[in-house]
């Protein structure tokens, strides 16, 4: 089962600590960075802001980059003690966006390779554990060139991870897939995640990606931090102009107590609320993460009756703000009723017009229904 990440503690000696400088002619990197010692912690943004060359710094293959590196108790570089370990003794694992496997191998012999560079590399029971975690025992005595881009992926990660790291590194593993092989791999790499106690940096410029796969957030632009939080967290703030207007929403996280074979739904319970989603098949019981964009919630100010929209709950507004869009305003609501505690519901966030904020008389406070026209299930 997913092991739930806490709010992380920038003090946590078993988590990555990351300090790095690397200055080029037409680009700088400047970054500091604490992050939980396991889980998938995303490094989002556009190309160009500097993603890759941070995941490579780490790694050991920027020599020019300054500052320091821990990976729990392991220091890896630190400037101030005259200490870089180049990246052969660095225990990473990366996964780039090609596969970069060995064609003249088959499949048994390229992770055999992996387990050659492991730090006990007669260990074969590291590499029986990723072939398992990955799903790839029947491809074992394939050649290379008959694996399909999402097999090939699959194996490059076993690979990864038969090297024993303390940290493995994605770099874009799904951008050369087309939608179809992304589909298979995604499950996969949320095993990895959930079963792995082990912390993962994955590159990637996809809110889709992002938000499924991610525990922890940090959105780079121009080689600075922008942000940083956990996903949740991170995605409820009104101010997130590194999302695009259509793709603003939060992530909530709720269990599946209930499906109707009739109308072929399934109903989340979540803390405050509910909410009825179409029937993937998961059991009762499955813990998921759905997904509710902003331009997919309305407001009211009475509870809904005779209405289409089946999914609608109380909340109240704990904050506001104009959207880019001078017809537009970005509502923050928390979910539940006002009360002793305010902050202990989840967030939603609502884009509606100026004119229906003015019409109906919204203010910061005040209580009011969300209705949830639509909501995906993103894991």
């Amino acid at each position: 089962m997913r092991q739930a990440i806490s709010a992380h503690d920038e003090k946590d000696p078993r988590g990555l600590d990351i300090q790095l400088q690397l200055q080029r002619e037409s680009f700088s990197l400047d970054v500091s960075l604490q992050l939980p010692a396991q889980g998938i912690s995303v490094l989002f943004g556009a190309s160009g802001s500097g993603k890759t060359t941070l995941l490579r710094s780490v790694a050991g293959l920027e020599p020019q980059a300054r500052g320091s590196v821990r990976v729990g108790h392991e220091v890896w570089q630190s400037d101030a003690d005259g200490l870089c370990l180049p990246t052969h003794r660095r225990a990473v694992g990366y996964v780039f966006q090609e596969a970069s496997l060995f064609e003249h191998l088959d499949v048994q012999r390229n992770l055999m390779f992996g387990l050659q560079r492991s730090a006990a590399p007669r260990d074969q029971g590291v590499l029986t554990d990723a072939i398992e975690l990955l799903g790839i025992a029947s491809l074992l005595r394939r050649p290379v060139g008959e694996l399909s881009g999402g097999e090939r992926q699959r194996v490059a990660i076993a690979r990864a991870l038969a090297t024993r790291p303390t940290l493995l590194l994605l770099d874009e593993p799904l951008a050369a897939l087309d939608p179809a092989r992304k589909h298979e791999v995604m499950p996969w790499l949320e095993r990895l995640r959930d079963e792995l106690q082990l912390p993962m940096l994955y590159v990637t410029h996809s809110v889709e990606e992002m938000t499924r796969l991610g525990d922890y957030l940090v959105v780079l632009e121009h080689g600075r931090v922008k942000c940083s939080g956990p996903v949740a967290d991170t995605l409820s703030s009104l101010d997130t102009p590194w999302v695009e207007p259509q793709e603003q929403g939060v992530l909530l996280d709720g269990c599946l107590i209930e499906r109707d074979a009739q109308w072929h739904l399934a109903r989340v319970a979540f803390q405050g609320g509910h909410l009825w989603i179409r029937d993937s098949g998961a059991a009762v019981g499955t813990p998921v993460r759905l997904r509710v964009l902003a331009r997919d919630v309305s407001l009211t100010t009475q509870e809904p009756a005779h209405t289409s929209i089946q999914n609608h709950f109380q909340a109240w507004i704990e904050a506001d703000q104009p959207d880019a869009h001078p017809s537009q305003r970005v509502v923050r609501l928390r979910v539940g009723t006002k009360g002793a505690n305010p902050a202990a519901g989840p967030v939603v966030l609502a884009r509606i017009t100026q004119r229906a904020w003015s019409q109906l008389g919204l203010a910061g406070g005040q209580s009011v229904w969300v209705q949830v026209k639509s909501v995906a299930l993103v894991g």
